[in-house]
Parts: structure tokens; sequence; C-alpha cells
């Protein structure tokens, strides 16, 4: 089955945000949606078995970056276990506790609007509070269990 979800092309985010102590913590998540415009919500999908989410639930905002092309390694940073997931991540962090990767192609500063158990994963609905972009970066795209950037070139339709 995973082989076969895999052939859906996607982005990567980083859902991130300090601590207590102001020490981040973060996550990588593949499944991510744009739910709607008004009221402005976005949606990702988190495993069941994470031991970062229930600490990034607890934090009154939470960061999320759409990774940029070339941000592979702070990837699978966020996505080890038994690693320093911020070592050499370039980071900055909002007013309130909101983490942002630098790199990316779009941020978006969130809060926790519902949270819903669904099979092996919980689908987390947040809604943006504030949101930038990067007109020139492009996206990291994960296909096929590997990382791959968009083609220099492609023509606008």
């Amino acid at each position: 089955m995973r082989a076969t979800f895999g052939r859906f092309p996607s982005g990567v985010t980083a859902l991130c945000a300090t601590d207590m102590t102001g020490e981040p913590i973060g996550m990588a998540v593949s499944a991510f949606v744009n739910v709607s415009l008004e009221p402005p919500l976005v949606g990702v999908f988190v495993q069941t078995s994470s031991t970062t989410w229930p600490k990034l639930r607890e934090r009154p905002r939470i960061g999320l970056s759409v990774l940029g092309a070339g941000q592979q390694t702070p990837c699978r940073q966020l996505a080890a276990r038994q690693v320093d997931r911020f070592a050499n991540v370039s980071w900055e962090s909002g007013p309130d506790g909101s983490v942002f990767l630098h790199g990316a192609a779009a941020w978006f500063d969130c809060e926790i609007e519902s949270e819903t158990t669904t099979g092996d994963h919980r689908f987390v609905l947040l809604r943006i509070i504030g949101h930038d972009f990067e007109a020139e970066q492009d996206p990291l795209v994960f296909y096929a269990s590997k990382f791959h950037e968009l083609p220099n070139g492609i023509p606008d339709n």
C-alpha cells in the first residue's frame, strides 16, 4: 500500500514551535492540504504514534513551513527520532512561539482549530493567523519515497 500511496507527489512541511523553555520542537509532515480561504484553514495528518505531536499540541501557535528545494537535510532531521532535529537548521521564532525554517517556500502561522483521529493518523485542522511566501523559492517534492526538485524553466500556462 505504501508504494501505491507513494505514486502521489506531495510537498513536505515542517510543523514547529518553541517549547516552554524557548527551545524548538518540530516534525516533518508530508500530508498537508489547503482546506479553506474563508476562514483561512489548512490541515495536516500526523501519525498517532508521534511523540512530538503531543508537545506541539500544547503550544499556543505552531509554524508550518513548506520546505523549499534543497531542504532535504532539514527534512530528514525533522523526521528522525534520535537526533538533534534543529542542528545546523536556520530558523526563527514568531512572537507567540511559532517556528519558521529559513529557505522554505512558504510559511503559515497557525492555531489548532480541531483534531480528529482517523485510522493510524490524526487530522489536525489549523487556522491560519498569518502567512508569507518566497516567490523565487520552489518547493521540495516527495514522490516514490524520494525527494525531488522541480525542473528549471517550467513554462507558465
